[in-house]
C-alpha cells in the first residue's frame, strides 16, 4: 500500500522573506522553530546530510541555544507504520519528536548527536483509528542541542522497521523474574552505538507506605522508576525526574522520607516528602529532587543546589540517636561525612573515610542471636564492605575490606532499601549487575535479585550474609525433591529436561577431593568442600561448604553457599535445555534437593 505523506500537505508551504517555507498548519511556540523548515541550500548550509526530497524540520538555523516546540495538526493513523528520518541531539524528553495519543505520549525519537538523516520508524498499529498529533521539542540549549525531521509519512512498508517487535516483558533473552527497564526511547536509530531501554547505577531505593520505591540511573539523563508491593513483582512507572538543564545531567544519590518534615518541603504534617539527593555532571553540585504524592511526579527544587563539592553519589539517612540526618558524599577517593538538621544545609565533619570507591551504602545491623550488639556496615560500589562503629560523624573501622559477593565487577553500585523500619526492619540489597548486554533486545543491563542481609559471627569475625528474599517463594510454580542422593564419581543426575526459569537448593555433604558440578542449561557450577568455582572465579568458603541455593534466570545466574556466607551473582546467557548435577573427584551425597520451576514477575 502506497505510503501517505502527511507532512508536506500539512506544512502548507508559502513564501517566506529569506527564501525559506514555514509552517502555516503547524504551531510553533519559542523561538527554536522560527524559521524552519530548512530546504535547497540551507540544508547544505546547516551540514545536515542524508536529507531526502522535500523540507526538514530544524530547530539549528540559529544555532543551538533557542528553544520551542512543533506542534502538527491533528490526524487520523491508518496505517501501521509512521516513518520519518531524523538527527540532532540525543538528548530524550528535552530534545526529540513525539507521538501524542489521547493526551500522552506513546513514541518518542531523538537522533544521535550527529547530523546525519537516518531513518527510522514507529510501529503505531495499536492506534490504528485514533487520533494523534506529532511534537517535535527542543528544550536543549547546549551542544547538540537542536533537532531534524524529514520525511515523516503513514505508511505500511517504512524503509527502516523498529527493532521492537516482541510484546514488552515477552522478548526472547528479556529476564523473567529479575528487574529490566522499558524501552523509554521507543526507537533505536543506530544499533551501532549503543541499545535503548538502558539501566546502571541503583538509585534512592526508599520504602514508603506500602510501596518500595527502585530507582536507576539511566546514563545521566534521569532516574528511572519503579514499584512494588512485594519486592518481586514490579510496575515501571515514569522516569522520575530529568535535569532541568541538560549540561548538568541526574547522576546517582539517594532518597530518603522526611517524616519530620524538617525541610518544609510539605505544607501538609500527615504527607511528609520523598526527597531525592543526586548528583550534577560536574561532579561538584548535589541537588534535590522532592515529590509529595508517593513519587508519582516530582519537583526539582529551584534553588541552588543544597551543597556543592566535590564529587558526587550522595548516600543520606537519619542517624537517630543525634536526631540529624547524615550524608556520605564520593570525592577524590574518600567518603567524606556531612551532617544536617533539615536536608538543606550540611555541615562537613571533616572525618573522611580513606581509600573510598563510588557509590557508598551504610547501614546499622545487629549479630543474629545478639540483637543488642549492632554495627555498622559500608558498602563500596564493588560490593565490599567494612564493619566498625558510627558516632554519628565519624566511621571506625573494624574489618578490613571484605568482598560481599565473588564477581565485583558484575555485582556493582549496589543499594540497599531505607526506611525498612516503617516495614518489617528487614536489610534488603539489590546491585546492577553491571556488563548484561543482551543482543538484539530493546533493552540493556539487569538487576539483580533482592536479598536480604544479615551480621553473623564467624571463627574469622564478623560477616554479612546474603540470601534471596523469602519472597520468591510467591514465585514457585511447583516443586520436585529428592532426598538422600548418593552419588558415585562420575554418576550424573538428571534434576529438569526443559525449562529456563529455576530455584535450586541442596544440602550436601563432600568428602576431601569431591566436587559436585552442576550443569545449568549449559552453564557450569562447581561446589566442592571448601569453595564455589563459576567460570574461571572462585570464592573459598570459611567452612565446609553444607548447602547451596541457585537462582537461574534467563540472563543470570546467581548462587549462594552456606545461607549466604558466599554469594556468586553473574551475567550469563544460557543457551540449551536441562539441569543436571554430576560428582567428580569422587563420592558425594546430596541429602536433599529441591527444584522449584518459576513463574515470571511479568505475569498477570
Amino acid at each position: 500500500m502506497k505510503a501517505r505523506y502527511f507532512l508536506a500537505p500539512l506544512l502548507t508551504l508559502s513564501g517566506h522573506a529569506a527564501g525559506i517555507a514555514g509552517f502555516t498548519d503547524w504551531k510553533k511556540s519559542g523561538t527554536a522553530f522560527e524559521k524552519s523548515p530548512a530546504t535547497g541550500d540551507l540544508i547544505e548550509t546547516l551540514e545536515i546530510r542524508n536529507a531526502p526530497d522535500g523540507p526538514v524540520a530544524t530547530s539549528e538555523i540559529d544555532g543551538d541555544g533557542p528553544r520551542g516546540f512543533l506542534s502538527s495538526p491533528a490526524f487520523t493513523i491508518d496505517r501501521n507504520f509512521i516513518a520519518f528520518s531524523i538527527c540532532g541531539g540525543d538528548y530524550e524528553k528535552h530534545c526529540c519528536m513525539n507521538l501524542i495519543v489521547d493526551g500522552k505520549i506513546v513514541r518518542s525519537a531523538t537522533g544521535r548527536n550527529h547530523d546525519r538523516l537516518t531513518p527510522a520508524s514507529w510501529d503505531v498499529s495499536a492506534f490504528r483509528g485514533k487520533e494523534a498529533r506529532i511534537e517535535i521539542v527542543d528544550q536543549a540549549s547546549g551542544q547538540w542541542g537542536h533537532i531534524n525531521v524529514a520525511g515523516l509519512s503513514l505508511t505500511d512498508a517504512p524503509a527502516a522497521y523498529p527493532v521492537a517487535t516482541e510484546p514488552l516483558y515477552q522478548e526472547a533473552l528479556r529476564p523473567q523474574f529479575h528487574f529490566t527497564a522499558r524501552q523509554w526511547t521507543m526507537d533505536r536509530l543506530n544499533p551501532g552505538m549503543r541499545q535503548e531501554g538502558w539501566i546502571n547505577d541503583l538509585n534512592g531505593l526508599v520504602y514508603h507506605d506500602g510501596e518500595y520505591h527502585l530507582f536507576a540511573q539511566r546514563w545521566h539523563k534521569c532516574w528511572l522508576h519503579a514499584v512494588s508491593k512485594d519486592l518481586i513483582h514490579w510496575e515501571e512507572l515514569e522516569p522520575a525526574f530529568w535535569a532541568t538543564e541538560l549540561d548538568e545531567g541526574v547522576q546517582s544519590g539517594s532518597c530518603v522520607i522526611d517524616h519530620d518534615n524538617t525541610s518544609g518541603l510539605s505544607n501538609e504534617p500527615k504527607n511528609p516528602p520523598m526527597i531525592a539527593f543526586w548528583s550534577t555532571v560536574d561532579n561538584r553540585s548535589q541537588c534535590i529532587s522532592y515529590s509529595l504524592d508517593k513519587g508519582r511526579t516530582w519537583t526539582i527544587r529551584d534553588k541552588d543546589p543544597v551543597l556543592v563539592f566535590p564529587e558526587r553519589d550522595p548516600k543520606v539517612f537519619w542517624y537517630e540517636p543525634g536526631k540529624h540526618w547524615v550524608m556520605f558524599l564520593y570525592g577524590n577517593g574518600k567518603y567524606h561525612v556531612f551532617t544536617s538538621k533539615n536536608l538543606l544545609e550540611w555541615k562537613d565533619e571533616k572525618n573522611p573515610i580513606d581509600h573510598s570507591y563510588e557509590c557508598p551504602d551504610f547501614f546499622e545491623l545487629a549479630v543474629e542471636g545478639s540483637p543488642s550488639k549492632k554495627k555498622w556496615v559500608l558498602v563500596q560500589a564493588d560490593g565490599k564492605y567494612s564493619i566498625g562503629s558510627f558516632d554519628g560523624v565519624k566511621f571506625t573501622p573494624e574489618s578490613d575490606r571484605i568482598a560481599a559477593d565473588i564477581h565485583d565487577h558484575t555485582f556493582y553500585a549496589t543499594q540497599s532499601w531505607n526506611n525498612m523500619e516503617r516495614s518489617d526492619g528487614r536489610r534488603i540489597q539489590t546491585a546492577w549487575m553491571r556488563g548484561s548486554n543482551f543482543p538484539g533486545m530493546p533493552f540493556n543491563q539487569q538487576i539483580s535479585f533482592p536479598c536480604e542481609l544479615t551480621l553473623h559471627d564467624t571463627p574469622v569475625g564478623l560477616r554479612v550474609f546474603r540470601k534471596p528474599i523469602r519472597e520468591i517463594e510467591k514465585l514457585h510454580a511447583s516443586e520436585k525433591t529428592a532426598k538422600d542422593v548418593k552419588l558415585a564419581s562420575g554418576e550424573t543426575k538428571e534434576l529438569a529436561a526443559s525449562g529456563d526459569l529455576f530455584r535450586i537448593k541442596a544440602e550436601v555433604d563432600l568428602p576431601e577431593g569431591s566436587r559436585l558440578k552442576f550443569l545449568l542449561r549449559g552453564v557450569p557450577l562447581v561446589i566442592s568442600g571448601k569453595s564455589i568455582q563459576v567460570g574461571e572465579t572462585r570464592g573459598e568458603a570459611i567452612g565446609t561448604v553444607k548447602n547451596i541455593e541457585i537462582l537461574l534466570d534467563r540472563g543470570s545466574l546467581e548462587a549462594f553457599v552456606n545461607d549466604g556466607e558466599i554469594s556468586s551473582t553473574n551475567f550469563v546467557l544460557p543457551n540449551v535445555d536441562g539441569l543436571s548435577v554430576t560428582a567428580e573427584g569422587g563420592p558425594a551425597t546430596i541429602h536433599s534437593i529441591s527444584v522449584y520451576p518459576l513463574k515470571s514477575i511479568w505475569q498477570k
